[in-house]
C-alpha cells in the first residue's frame, strides 16, 4: 500500500512542481533560460519532504531475527553442550 502512496504522491508533485514554476514565470513575464534545472530542483525539494512525512506516518514493519547458522552448525553446537 505505501508503494501506491508513493505513486500516487509523485504524480502530484509532478504538477505542482509545474504548476510552480510557471507562476514563476508569469511573474517574471519570461520563461527561464534554465528551465528543467528548476524544475528539478522544485520537484527535488518537494519529493524529499513529501517522502518523508509520508514515512513517519506509515507504521514501519521490522523483520523479523532470522537464525542465520546452518542447521548443522547448531546440531553440532547442541551435542557439544555437556548436560
Amino acid at each position: 500500500m505505501e508503494m501506491i502512496y508513493f505513486t500516487a504522491v509523485a504524480i502530484v508533485l509532478y504538477v505542482v512542481s509545474d504548476w510552480i514554476l510557471r507562476q514563476i514565470e508569469i511573474k517574471r513575464g519570461e520563461l527561464l533560460p534554465n528551465r528543467s534545472v528548476v524544475f528539478f530542483i522544485i520537484i527535488t525539494v518537494l519529493s524529499v519532504v513529501s517522502f518523508s512525512i509520508i514515512q513517519s506516518l506509515y507504521p514501519k514493519n521490522e523483520p523479523a531475527a532470522v537464525n542465520t547458522q546452518p542447521a548443522q552448525i547448531q546440531d553440532q553446537t547442541q551435542q557439544q553442550i555437556p548436560k
